[in-house]
């Protein structure tokens, strides 16, 4: 500033003030190999990419007659038997499934850009960083919302509502309603799809977690589908899909301030996740356990028991209906430890979350803050600051200076230490989370659990 040096002749001759300047530069990004840019390529452009897929094989189906045979395999079930007017199962049914993958992924960011961002800016969201945690949430509501109730009406509808033994009657079960098949893969579907998301999304502090879970849940879905496991695959998406609507659901709430149907739905999240995920979900794994088929090999054409053959084989009788179409299919004791241990480490995992559910909701009622356990408070833009001596003759690029603060304000009196001009950090949506000891501080806290604090 000009009318800084005209400060010196306020001061005793030959004294001088020792200024310094704060120069803030934005952090240069590091080099990104191939593989990363291709990745980050492919994420800012989900929805061109999914709209363009799609349009791709609709043109081909409509414009090349000759190719519908394969490109029919993307829009319709297969494997469907005219006399009993029902589905079987087979490998082409991998195809519907890359189909939903590639939807969900176009549905998902246009619902987000163009519908929940909008609706949480609109309901006061300011920061850009808090729509996007909204927009996310919002998604998982619809999905699930939808989900669920399919799931429950499959359920209600069949014989074993209520009535766990019915699971394993008439095994195997080689024929499914189309309504089911279409449930089931498009499940499958989501479930791949989000092992895409959550690598895409900013990592939260159960990244590992959430990972390990969406890897248990694809290989289940997989295994008891291609081992005529449908019935129990759907009770176990039921008891699992409720909560996954009222944890977002109260957080979307606390996005947009309404703190009293935030706490309200986090009291019901808590109790429902009680009794699907620790009272109904081990009642699945007893019936396992405990009601079990007749060991032994069926045909898979018929169902009938074939006497005198025994396989002890674990992923040849899982992969029967994509590897051998037709062939027999046989229940041992190897698949059921390996189905039941599998679903006994996600109860194991779901223990591990209910104990820092049940932590946040005692350090609600006790009144007590949790601090973001994300990274959420960082600003948008990271930038280094430098002080810099006046008498310190130093050049800076242009390109690495973003801004200067000199001036009589530096003379501003403030406790040593404290803040220092812009420091380059802007508002953005808190989030409380639960305490996990053995952690550190409140910034270990579990990212996915409990009400984000609105901005």
């Amino acid at each position: 500033m000009d009318a800084f040096p005209a400060q010196d002749s306020l001061l005793p001759h030959g004294d001088h003030v020792k200024t310094r300047r704060v120069v803030r530069r934005r952090k240069q990004k590091k080099e990104e190999s191939l593989i990363t840019a291709l990745c980050s390529w492919i994420v800012e452009h989900q929805i061109g990419l999914a709209i363009n897929l799609v349009l791709l094989l609709s043109l081909t189906h409509i414009c090349f007659p000759r190719a519908r045979p394969h490109t029919r395999k993307f829009f319709e079930m297969a494997y469907y038997n005219p006399d009993t007017q029902a589905y079987t199962r087979g490998i082409d049914d991998m195809y519907l499934v890359f189909f939903w993958i590639v939807a969900f992924t176009g549905l998902r960011m246009g619902s987000m850009e163009y519908l929940l961002q909008p609706f949480a800016q609109w309901g006061g969201i300011e920061s850009k960083k808090a729509r996007t945690r909204f927009a996310e949430q919002g998604w998982m509501v619809m999905y699930d919302s939808v989900f669920w109730s399919l799931g429950m009406y499959l359920m209600y509808k069949s014989d074993y509502w209520f009535n766990l033994k019915a699971l394993w009657e008439g095994y195997p079960p080689i024929h499914m309603s189309g309504t089911m098949k279409w449930y089931y893969l498009v499940q499958f579907a989501f479930w791949l799809q989000q092992l895409f998301v959550v690598n895409i999304e900013e990592r939260r502090k159960d990244f590992w977690q959430m990972f390990t879970h969406h890897i248990f849940t694809c290989a289940l879905l997989f295994a008891s589908y291609g081992w005529y496991q449908h019935k129990v695959g759907n009770v176990i998406l039921c008891t699992m899909d409720v909560v996954d609507i009222l944890l977002p659901l109260a957080k979307m709430f606390n996005y947009l301030g309404l703190r009293t149907l935030c706490d309200v739905t986090f009291g019901i999240f808590i109790t429902v996740w009680f009794v699907t995920r620790h009272i109904f979900y081990p009642l699945v794994c007893r019936a396992i356990y405990v009601d079990l088929p007749v060991l032994g090999c069926y045909d898979s054409i018929t169902g009938a028991k074939i006497e005198g053959e025994e396989n002890t084989s674990i992923w040849s009788n899982i992969s029967q209906p994509f590897t051998r179409p037709g062939g027999h299919v046989c229940f041992n004791d190897n698949i059921r430890l390996l189905f039941l241990g599998m679903l006994l480490a996600l109860q194991v995992l779901m223990i591990l979350w209910f104990v820092m559910i049940s932590r946040l909701a005692c350090s609600v009622i006790m009144g007590k803050v949790a601090e973001d356990p994300r990274s959420d408070d960082e600003g948008e833009d990271s930038y280094e600051e430098f002080e810099i001596d006046d008498h310190f003759d130093a050049e800076w690029d242009e390109e690495h200076a973003i801004e200067e603060e000199v001036g009589v304000e530096g003379l501003s009196a403030r406790p040593k230490g404290g803040p220092s001009g812009r420091r380059g950090k802007r508002p953005v949506a808190r989030t409380s989370a639960i305490s996990i000891p053995g952690h550190g501080d409140h910034k270990e806290l579990l990212g996915r659990i409990g009400c984000d604090k609105p901005s």
